[in-house]
């Protein structure tokens, strides 16, 4: 999506970028990601690193959705210094979404750098 684009977001979509965001910080965590599912609800979590068990944020947040009976996703956001979004994460927002499902990577300041599907 071009920058012009990603500067005009829906509301909707800055909230969960916003609420990523929250999570890193609050959590001290590698990484923060929310989803929104298909009836509004949001799910928001960080990076789990425990020695038994290792989510990512965007994985961890869709478990939630999951658990939580949602039944498709409306769109994802992580909040990370990665570059990219991981391919594992595009396959769990996929699986859960569709391929068609955005996916929002925005820096630790929150500054969306891209949109992507969930390919």
């Amino acid at each position: 999506m071009p920058m012009s684009e990603i500067s005009e977001l829906d509301p909707e979509d800055k909230k969960i970028v916003t609420l990523a965001r929250s999570a890193r910080a609050r959590n001290g965590v590698e990484e923060g990601a929310a989803v929104r599912d298909e009836t509004g609800r949001t799910y928001v979590a960080g990076t789990v690193a425990l020695e038994s068990l290792r989510l990512s944020a965007l994985q961890t947040a869709v478990a939630m959705a999951v658990a939580s009976g949602a039944k498709g996703l409306e769109a994802a956001a992580v909040v990370t210094a990665a570059g990219a979004p991981a391919d594992a994460d595009l396959a769990a927002v996929r699986d859960l979404g569709g391929a068609g499902t955005p996916v929002l990577l925005a820096g630790p300041d929150g500054t969306v750098r891209s949109v992507t599907g969930a390919r």
